[in-house]
């Protein structure tokens, strides 16, 4: 790891970043590293495993077990971590523009007992030799690369002959649109009754609340790409990969997940407890079932949250 994490950005950093994509990447992930399990309700439990497990399989069905699987932009580690549990992989590396999101992703991971390196790297230049893997993976990574043409690029050359990616949770043009309006307007609606005297008691610090609205700046400027789905296949279709598939889920779930998310964020954690948690993780299923057993059917993709893209590396040719 070249460069320690940089846990706060000040402002004229945030200033900076607006013009500069891959430093805004740094600035907000190293800010949100410490905290992002919490926030994003990240565990490495069976909860999280089928959830990730689930997700792969959603675009890459079969029971391969994969050698060595390399992470794109892994955060704290997620999805990886949580798919090696599964099953789907022995050993991995994790990668991440920002050193803070490395370094808690490899002490996940040894706290784990799994066999994974760590790298602070760059997903338009990855640091690995030719056909050096058998599985890319991410999750909520794609719409933060600049360049997705040359970021596909690179991954094809490092899977070997036949490897796959699979790449999840890339918010779609429509969802992002409702999503971010959603979030908007919860967060508006729940810092502005928190300041009437009975509500008080449910207000964030104003000093963690103004924390968090610099962080919503940059994370404005981190996000560089929504998607059509058949814009993503695009992308992988364009660096050479072939079998490509991108399928999306969460409709009903994305528009009760976001305000839930928002309101979680605007009021002390101690307020709201394990039944909140319960009652919204419980709700967050019913829908996601809705979504896939109903919704799915008649809904036109573009219109879901999240979309999932996999893809393989082409075999060579065979010798005649």
């Amino acid at each position: 790891m070249a460069a320690a994490p940089n846990p706060h950005a000040s402002q004229a950093e945030v200033d900076a970043a607006r013009d500069d994509p891959k430093l805004a990447n740094v600035l907000y992930h190293d800010w949100e590293a410490g905290s992002y399990d919490e926030k994003w309700s990240i565990s490495y439990d069976e909860r999280c495993i089928t959830f990730a497990v689930d997700r792969f399989r959603a675009v890459s069905p079969g029971d391969e077990v994969y050698e060595h699987a390399l992470e794109l932009g892994c955060g704290t580690g997620f999805f990886l971590l949580n798919l090696m549990q599964g099953g789907i992989a022995k050993r991995g590396t994790v990668t991440d523009l920002s050193p803070g999101m490395v370094e808690v992703a490899v002490r996940n991971a040894e706290g784990l007992g799994l066999d994974v390196e760590g790298r602070v790297a760059d997903a338009e230049t990855i640091p690995m030799p030719d056909s050096s893997v058998d599985l890319v993976v991410g999750h909520a990574v794609l719409h933060h690369i600049p360049d997705l043409d040359q970021a596909f690029r690179e991954i094809l050359r490092v899977l070997r002959p036949g490897g796959r990616f699979v790449f999840a949770g890339e918010p779609t043009r429509i969802g992002d649109l409702y999503a971010r309006k959603l979030g908007q307007a919860t967060w508006w609606a729940t810092t502005t009754l928190t300041k009437l005297r009975p509500l008080q008691g449910w207000r964030r610090p104003q000093a963690e609340l103004d924390e968090s609205s610099r962080a919503a700046a940059l994370e404005a400027v981190v996000d560089q790409h929504v998607f059509d789905p058949a814009r993503l296949e695009r992308f992988a279709l364009g660096a050479g990969a072939v079998d490509v598939r991108c399928v999306t889920e969460e409709l009903a779930a994305a528009l009760f997940g976001w305000p839930v998310r928002t309101f979680e964020a605007a009021v002390p954690p101690e307020k709201l407890g394990f039944p909140w948690a319960m009652f919204a993780y419980r709700s967050w299923q019913r829908l996601s079932w809705l979504d896939e057993t109903v919704l799915s059917r008649v809904v036109p993709r573009g219109l879901f949250y999240n979309a999932l893209v996999t893809g393989v590396t082409p075999a060579p040719p065979e010798s005649l």
